[in-house]
């Protein structure tokens, strides 16, 4: 099975994207844990610096031995703030100073170390007139906020960064599988564009060659019998050609839409004329019910005749055999309603939202019978929206298809 070069890009740049997106996720869980780690060495600084300070000033070891005066709590918050600052900790605290127990004093000065609390830190100063010496712990009620205000900034950029790249990437996927799409349809057209040139050449050479025939016919009577044929194909190529140029054309902006004053109904009339030689071969049978009392539209009559053609033309070429079509106008406030219905094969749901794309045609199978370049219907929906019109489709696969046409009155 012959894999598709497409498709294996998306697969191999779907996993780059998931591993760049682990790498940046373990990143950040990487940031914040040594953030964490700087903090607690930080904090463990101030407590070791203030523990010293406290140990060099006896008088004031031997007072916080007695007990925890205003002065002395004002000494040691003062020696607190002071560390705090330097080591650039914005952060409110507490701290607390008691009795350290035999076995935390003594040898244990200068050994900072986690209490039961994450946010709290400790250590012994020894004692100056006891054996006990004192315990101090240093208390950041809001340690875990403040490690996660030091993550926001690099936090918000990679999360940003992650979505600027799936953005991107998603739009680059859509972007390659719209290419892909194109590149589909365009190899369609020029496969039909072939075969729907081939046809009408191929009889215009025959009937060249057997005019210059002798054959059984009167000379004049074989001059206008091949005549009739090279012309009646090269009539189906100009309407090809023209088809092909006219939506080109309108891309572009370049078809001048001419505004006058219209009769719908006049326009359907002209348009199911335009096509009688087709409904004719095809024995087809239209019931009109032109039921609307204003059918006065500002439209281009050229376009819209066109434009009708087109999808009358559909509801002939899509149904087995003897087609029956269904035409009906209302108003609804200030517009017509023009319904076009078919009991051709109808369409499948799945295709009815690409059938105004432009070159799309629905897959028939094996069967290639229906000939067209898949442009009718984008022609026709590019020329209701000029008139601010709408075109809408309802189908039922092998029940028929109702195209709804919703034009303002003039």
């Amino acid at each position: 099975m012959k894999r598709n070069p497409s498709y294996i890009f998306i697969g191999i740049s779907s996993l780059a994207l998931l591993v760049v997106l682990i790498i940046q996720v373990n990143w950040i869980v990487e940031t914040a844990r040594i953030k964490e780690e700087l903090f607690n060495e930080k904090a463990n600084m101030v407590l070791a610096k203030t523990a010293e300070a406290l140990r060099v000033d006896t008088q004031t070891c031997n007072n916080l031995e007695k007990g925890v005066g205003n002065s002395e709590q004002h000494i040691i918050d003062s020696l607190f703030n002071h560390y705090i600052r330097l080591y650039n900790i914005r952060i409110d605290y507490t701290f607390e100073v008691k009795l350290a127990v035999p076995a935390n004093a003594g040898n244990n000065f200068g050994n900072s170390f986690y209490a039961i609390q994450p946010n709290s830190y400790q250590t012994c100063i020894p004692g100056v007139s006891t054996s006990n010496g004192l315990e101090l712990k240093l208390i950041f009620p809001k340690r875990e906020e403040f490690i996660l205000a030091e993550m926001r900034i690099p936090f918000l950029s990679s999360v940003l960064l992650i979505l600027v790249v799936m953005v991107l990437y998603w739009r680059t996927i859509l972007s390659l599988l719209k290419e892909k799409q194109i590149a589909e349809h365009t190899t369609d057209f020029l496969n039909n564009m072939t075969h729907e040139f081939k046809t009408p050449l191929t009889n215009i050479a025959l009937a060249g060659k057997l005019m210059l025939k002798n054959s059984g016919l009167s000379e004049d009577d074989k001059v206008k019998h091949y005549t009739g044929i090279i012309l009646e194909e090269n009539e189906k190529l100009r309407h090809q050609v023209e088809q092909v140029l006219s939506m080109s054309a309108l891309e572009r902006g370049e078809i001048p839409i001419t505004k006058t004053v219209l009769d719908l109904h006049q326009i359907i009339h002209d348009s199911l004329k335009c096509i009688g030689l087709q409904m004719e071969a095809q024995n087809c049978k239209v019931s009109l019910s032109l039921e609307a009392e204003n059918a006065v539209i500002s439209g281009d009559k050229v376009h819209l005749t066109s434009a009708l053609c087109n999808l009358i033309d559909n509801a002939i070429k899509y149904s087995d055999s003897n087609p029956e079509i269904a035409i009906r106008t209302s108003n609804q406030a200030n517009s017509i309603i023009l319904t076009i219905a078919d009991k051709g094969i109808g369409i499948e749901q799945k295709y009815q939202k690409n059938v105004f794309q432009k070159f799309f045609r629905v897959p028939t199978g094996d069967v290639h019978n229906v000939k067209g370049f898949g442009l009718g219907l984008a022609y026709a929906k590019s020329i209701m929206e000029l008139h601010k019109g709408t075109i809408e489709l309802s189908s039922v696969k092998n029940e028929g298809t109702v195209f709804t046409i919703t034009l303002p009155n003039a």
